[in-house]
């Protein structure tokens, strides 16, 4: 493991938010503008993302490397949303608030962020892990994620067809049938997702810049959940998967996927959703 490869990594997803930081201090990023484009990238380039990912299936492992995967998965959203119903009434904070600590806790930027960790932490191989952890988390952020953030939001059925959770559960039959897909469509798809994570990051930045200077690394109650979701909840993971007898390779990644910040798809969810969209920037 190499901590220069993740701190560059780091550096620039920094650099992304700083260039949204600047694009509202000059005026070429307002509210609206911000709202707007978070919907066409949760609706047109993120879902292509998703699909990208899996669009060559010779890349990704065997059946049963996918099923032990997925069962990692399952103990890793059990260990998030006990904390997601335990720790959230005890920091408490406005309902807005609750909502953005229960979306911290419970999803980790295993994407945006966690593909490139992972792969300058373990190697080209280490993609695949990642890619198909993913897979569970698309399906539960975009549809527990706007419940988590908009309180008056309800689930119904046309929410399970939002073009996030199609891309997901094509992801997913793509993954188990390991369907060929025509590199052609590959590149395509991975075109027009790449955009995904800049834009995100500079949303971030964006709203970060309509703070006022004191307000941007947020208060006790930020620090706290981000501390949690950082330091906390991946030592706890560890324990739980030591117990497990997992291949060296599974642990780090995903145990490394545990420790990312929180998905900048929340954001992206404020915007649309009716979140707090500041207190979710700060985090």
């Amino acid at each position: 493991m190499n901590f220069w490869d993740v701190l560059g990594e780091m550096i620039v997803i920094l650099t992304a938010i700083a260039a949204g930081f600047l694009a509202s201090r000059l005026g070429f990023l307002d509210r609206e503008t911000d709202q707007r484009l978070s919907k066409m990238v949760l609706n047109i380039p993120n879902p292509c993302m998703i699909l990208g990912a899996v669009a060559t299936g010779s890349a990704l492992p065997e059946n049963s490397v996918i099923f032990s995967i997925l069962l990692v998965s399952l103990v890793f959203y059990i260990v998030e949303f006990a904390a997601v119903l335990a720790l959230p009434p005890l920091i408490g904070g406005t309902p807005g608030q609750r909502g953005v600590w229960k979306f911290v806790l419970a999803f980790p930027n295993v994407g945006f962020i966690g593909y490139p960790v992972a792969v300058a932490l373990f190697g080209q191989e280490a993609l695949f892990y990642a890619v198909v952890l993913v897979i569970p988390f698309n399906l539960l952020s975009f549809t527990l994620g706007p419940l988590m953030l908009g309180g008056n939001v309800r689930l119904s059925w046309k929410q399970f067809l939002s073009p996030c959770i199609v891309a997901a559960l094509i992801s997913l039959v793509i993954a188990l049938a390991r369907i060929q897909i025509p590199t052609l469509i590959g590149e395509m798809l991975n075109m027009v997702g790449d955009v995904t994570v800049p834009l995100a990051l500079m949303l971030v930045g964006s709203e970060l810049a309509k703070l006022p200077l004191r307000e941007m690394l947020g208060g006790p109650r930020v620090w706290i959940v981000v501390l949690i979701r950082l330091l906390a909840l991946p030592a706890l993971f560890s324990g739980v998967l030591m117990m497990m007898d997992l291949e060296p390779m599974l642990y780090g990644v995903a145990l490394s996927q545990m420790a990312m910040p929180v998905a900048v798809s929340g954001t992206l969810m404020c915007a649309t959703y009716g979140g707090d969209q500041r207190c979710m920037a700060q985090a």
